[in-house]
């Protein structure tokens, strides 16, 4: 984890200070900076952070990182999308199932991906009305709970 939470640090340093139009421009700037990453994990930071990418005037595109107000945007949107069609949660030890009104379950699932909270592996939207939530080693569904409350306060999930 910790070493994830660095390797972000320097993705987002790296956006900011370099003008990078590609992944394996991204990765080589990464291995020098003591990084060996793949694609496919560059990839997910890369959709973690809500990296984008900008025209360059020219013909060309170069990665960019969001503004402050973007994101919070971004995540207030995904609360709201959230509490639009959240109905109640349970878990076990390692899955949450949240339950949605129906026809709710994707944008409840995307709302969950978007909040980027640390404990969350992934979801899984199910055909109608409940998401999969997987939890990461060691993460249950208070961890999960308390990740809720860190980004919704006024969540009650009785």
């Amino acid at each position: 984890m910790k070493e994830r939470l660095e390797r972000l640090k320097v993705v987002k340093s790296l956006i900011k200070t370099h003008r990078i139009d590609s992944q394996e421009s991204l990765l080589q700037l990464l291995a020098e900076a003591g990084y060996t990453v793949t694609q496919a994990t560059l990839s997910r930071d890369l959709k973690y952070l809500k990296v984008g990418k900008v025209a360059d005037g020219h013909s060309g595109y170069y990665y960019t990182m969001p503004s402050e107000e973007e994101r919070k945007e971004s995540e207030k949107h995904s609360i709201q999308d959230f509490l639009r069609g959240y109905v109640s949660l349970d878990w076990n030890e390692s899955i949450v199932v949240v339950r949605t009104f129906s026809g709710h379950s994707d944008s409840v699932a995307l709302a969950i991906d978007n909040m980027g909270m640390e404990d969350v592996l992934g979801t899984i939207s199910g055909r109608d009305n409940v998401v999969f939530v997987a939890l990461k080693k060691g993460s249950n569904g208070e961890d999960f709970i308390a990740a809720l409350k860190r980004k919704i306060p006024d969540f009650d999930p009785e």
